[in-house]
């Protein structure tokens, strides 16, 4: 042991003598602000070494564990002269300052040269955009900015980037506090933005430690305008129009440097769940936008939405944003479903019709409060709580048939009303040890779930084989369910040298639920539902406790990084359940080796690849473990299992990035993958059920009892790629970009097993113009291929197709006048029968600028001019495949008045400013950086 202590006090004094930090501050020479997301580099005199890293929104960057030597830096901005210093490293930390960066313009005197700026550069595994070189419309917001930039998309409602959903938005590199990222990105004007990041954003306990954790978001990050950062912008606009369709919102924001304040309110009964100073004048046109969590709106939806974002800088240590939204909305939606079942009996399906009403009231609050207490330690606090009631009511009419004729018909209502209790905070504490490498970081995370539900069951379904079994049932059902858990962590790293790091790591968690369903069924004589019906009620406890410890190993040079990590998992499974039996309370034990690693390599400064492979368990739910029969669709029947075992997950990712500057060429290729042993699978019986298993439960002809079983043999792997240039003789950007995918998930269907197998193929295109910020348009095409196909009963295997294809374009006309259109054509073949296969929706306003400064807009608009939107999904399973057609909002007519405001200090809201935006690009040399 006294060796080992002596070995480690060498290898801490090593790592101090030969490696230290180097900081300072980059500025811009004109107004003394910070430039973030500059471009900070050091090379080595001797070697070809080089050190990379990137501004903060300060404009302060760190270097960390440099080696001793002589070094030249370099700092690159666009729009700034190069900046160069030579850094001599020895056996102290270095603090370099202010560097002062020069404009490129501020020399050119009254020469201007207007050319096509740079797209931008890839800076390692960000991939950073310059905003002047995509052209918008004046009004523009950020989400119209990016969806113009290779790899970015919309897709169902849902902003991807390289292929994935951007699940967080940063502005000037502090994150945006809130769960809707496109209302994010709504709420920024394209002309405040200078450039726009795209990277994986560590978690804060990986950027805090340095060791990653596998918990990244992809992240879009806005760098704004310096001369963007005080005033405020907004818009305000209402409408009416044909069938009482109805709109008024505002959206204001205010900026003051660290400060930004931003209030949004909305009512209107045309599918809007949110208004914001991106939004197009007009109803109608709303063609990709989604609600919360993305997704195109199905049914006809009245929203009264309230929120308020604030983010701040309290003194110089305190950083503090949060986030409350109120949302009342009514939705109607009524469904009809197809489904084609994998079953032995020949030719069985199910349709269904349903008349679905729902009111939902909720408040959500979302806070962040990081604490800098100093250099070495920092706090960070990360509460959220969300209070929602839920009033809904189904009626549904369904069937089962098979090649003779109907099976079971049945009708049901259902009405329920649940209130429900989110409370979730985080605690997390950094403390680095100077500059001796060590680092300690440690976190707790409390959770409370509450839901207190009622409801209520109809059901009167018609037996076809034999009438003597018709059901007739009503039903009351109370709900009270709650989950409570805690968990926590320490990881301790230490240098280890010039280029390794070691940490150790604990973590410890504890998931406590109970769940009481208790239903009874009305009384006749007792006008009252007062029979307690057992075998339909349930009450159950589990707790499940888990702990891991292991090391982790960092290896880091100038062109590659290497971490393996090593947790040995177990845990415990503790249920207990005394109705409908008593049961003896079950306790499982887990034990689980969980490795990961992770390989990033450099291959320039434009060319990143990164590997990266995880290991994680997954208990299951409590409604999947509770042992209550729901049949609440009497012909679709569930019920839970106690006996499920956690599921273990593996899953890989590999991403090759390369960003040509010069050529302003853009390729990202990923390959995305998951396998799951122990995967929690249905199981489902169409006939008899083993004893033991729903005692009780009599089958309708036709019906079907699913169960949660654990098999193995999970895949789902996805690859995506995108290729993008500028097409300099029509002035646009062209990106064409593809995907490969195949999915297999198991289940069992009366005891025999089905693995049900989804090869996806899909490839497209889009071009966005870039000719000025009066015509604007994006035309693109997706088509997908899909082969289905199953081991249990090949002759339901099913092939489909489907393309989807978009024009957006905005033209500002003579005098003032604006066109905007949005086309939307839906092809798809292979679906079922009576499911409308293909349709048009055509969206379009023409609009009059008004006022002296161009600030207002009378419009007049259309949504779906041709009267042909429909929503059609298609689900597969590993039992059925279905198809479901939804009500969506379809034609009307809409007369709009908005009202733009924008006003920056140093930069009056005049036509111009508006109009010059990020599409513009003056000054410097082109393809200077």
């Amino acid at each position: 042991m006294r060796k080992l202590f002596s070995l480690l006090v060498m290898l801490i004094g090593f790592s101090q003598i030969y490696a230290q930090t180097v900081t300072g501050t980059v500025q811009s020479a004109t107004d003394k602000s910070g430039l973030p997301g500059a471009s900070v580099v050091m090379k080595r005199a001797a070697s070809e070494a080089i050190l990379t890293t990137s501004t903060d929104v300060q404009g302060a960057f760190r270097f960390e564990r440099v080696p001793s030597g002589s070094y030249t830096l370099e700092v690159r901005y666009l729009g700034y002269d190069l900046l160069t210093r030579s850094v001599q490293v020895a056996q102290a930390p270095i603090n370099l300052g202010v560097l002062s960066m020069q404009e490129q313009n501020t020399r050119l005197g009254e020469v201007q040269i207007i050319g096509r700026a740079p797209l931008g550069e890839q800076k390692g595994d960000t991939s950073q955009f310059n905003a002047k070189a995509f052209k918008t419309a004046p009004d523009a917001s950020a989400e119209d900015l990016v969806t113009k930039m290779p790899g970015v998309q919309v897709q169902d409602g849902r902003i991807q980037a390289q292929g994935e959903e951007v699940r967080q938005v940063m502005i000037d590199g502090k994150r945006y506090t809130g769960e809707d990222v496109t209302s994010a990105m709504r709420n920024i004007s394209s002309d405040m933005i200078e450039n726009v990041q795209i990277f994986d954003a560590q978690s804060d306990q990986a950027a805090f430690s340095g060791f990653e954790d596998g918990n990244r978001l992809k992240t879009i990050n806005f760098i704004t305008r310096k001369d963007r950062r005080q005033g405020y912008t907004g818009k305000i606009s209402a409408g009416y129009g044909t069938d009482d369709r109805y709109m008024a919102g505002a959206a204001i924001n205010y900026f003051n440097n660290d400060r930004r304040i931003t209030v949004t309110g909305l009512t209107n009964n045309i599918n809007m769940f949110d208004f914001s100073i991106g939004e197009t004048p007009g109803g109608g046109m709303r063609g990709r936008r989604g609600g919360w969590g993305g997704g195109s709106p199905i049914g006809i939806i009245n929203t009264n939405n309230f929120g308020i974002n604030y983010q701040d800088k309290w003194g110089k240590k305190m950083d503090v944003s949060a986030n409350y939204n109120y949302s009342n909305r009514d939705i109607v939606n009524d469904q009809y479903r197809f489904r084609d079942f994998v079953s032995d009996e020949a030719g069985l399906q199910y349709t269904e019709d349903a008349n679905n009403r729902d009111r939902e009231d909720g408040h959500r609050l979302n806070m962040r409060l990081q604490y800098n207490i100093n250099e070495n330690n920092r706090l960070l606090v990360t509460p959220s709580l969300r209070v929602q009631n839920d009033e809904g009511f189904t009626g549904r009419n369904a069937r089962t048939f098979d090649l003779n004729g109907t099976l079971s018909e049945s009708l049901n209502r259902s009405s329920s009303d649940n209130t429900s209790f989110n409370f979730n905070n985080n605690i997390l504490y950094s403390k680095r040890f100077g500059d001796s490498g060590r680092i300690l970081t440690t976190n707790f995370n409390t959770s409370i779930n509450n839901v207190d539900g009622d409801g209520f069951q109809y059901e009167q379904t018609q037996n076809f084989e034999n009438p003597d079994r018709n059901v007739l049932r009503d039903q009351y059902i109370r709900l009270d369910r709650t989950n409570f858990s805690w968990s926590g962590g320490t990881n301790y790293s230490q240098r280890l040298g010039e280029k390794s790091r070691l940490q150790f790591e604990y973590n410890i968690g504890n998931q406590m639920r109970d769940s009481d369903r208790r239903t009874y069924d009305y009384v006749e004589t007792a006008g009252e539902y007062a029979d307690f019906n057992m075998p339909l009620s349930s009450t159950f406890k589990s707790d499940y406790l888990s702990q891991s410890v292991g090391p982790s190993y960092q290896y880091r040079n100038d062109k590659a990084r290497l971490q393996l990590n090593a947790r040995y998992e177990f845990a415990t499974l503790d249920t207990d359940s005394q109705f409908p039996v008593d049961l003896d309370p079950l306790k499982r034990k887990f034990n689980n080796f969980l490795p990961s690693a992770e390989y990033e390599y450099k291959f320039s400064q434009s060319q990143n690849l990164t590997l990266n492979l995880r290991t994680n368990t997954n208990a299951p739910s409590v409604e999947q473990l509770q042992e209550v029969l729901d049949i609440s669709n009497p012909l679709q029947a569930r019920i839970g299992n106690a006996d499920l075992d956690q599921d273990y997950q593996t899953r890989f990712n590999a991403r090759y990035r390369n960003f040509n500057a010069e050529t302003n060429r853009v390729f990202f290729i990923g390959m995305f993958g998951t396998m799951t042993n122990n995967y929690v699978a249905n199981s489902v019986y169409t006939t008899n059920v083993p004893e033991g298993i729903a005692e009780g439960y009599e089958f309708r002809p036709g019906a079907r009892l699913s169960r949660p079983v654990n098999m193995d043999g999970f895949y789902n792997v996805r690859s995506f790629f995108n290729y993008g240039q500028p097409l300099n003789f029509i002035s646009s950007n062209f990106n064409v970009n593809g995907s490969v995918g195949y999915s297999r998930i198991p289940g069992m269907i009366d005891e025999q097993v089905n693995y049900s197998n989804n090869t996806n193929l899909g490839a497209g295109f889009n071009i966005s113009s870039n000719i000025s910020e009066k015509i604007d348009f994006t035309v693109s095409t997706f088509s997908s291929y899909n082969i289905v196909s199953n081991t249990l009963r090949t002759t339901q295997n099913n092939n489909f197709f489907n393309q989807n294809t978009s024009l957006r374009y905005n033209w500002i006309l003579w005098k003032d006048l604006v066109y905007r259109t949005e086309l939307n054509h839906q092809y798809n073949s292979g679906l079922s029968a009576g499911v409308d296969n293909s349709f048009l929706l055509w969206n379009m306003s023409l609009g009059k600028k008004i006022f002296k400064d161009k600030q207002g807009e009378i419009s007049l608009s259309v949504n779906d001019l041709m009267n042909q939107n429909v929503s059609i999904r298609r689900n597969v399973t590993e039992s059925y495949v279905e198809d479901v057609q939804s009500t969506v909002l379809q034609r009307f007519f809409m007369l709009t008045f908005s009202y733009n405001i924008r006003s920056y200090k140093g930069a009056p809201a005049t036509e111009e400013n508006l109009q010059r935006g990020p599409g513009m690009y003056r000054g410097g040399r082109p393809g200077s950086n």
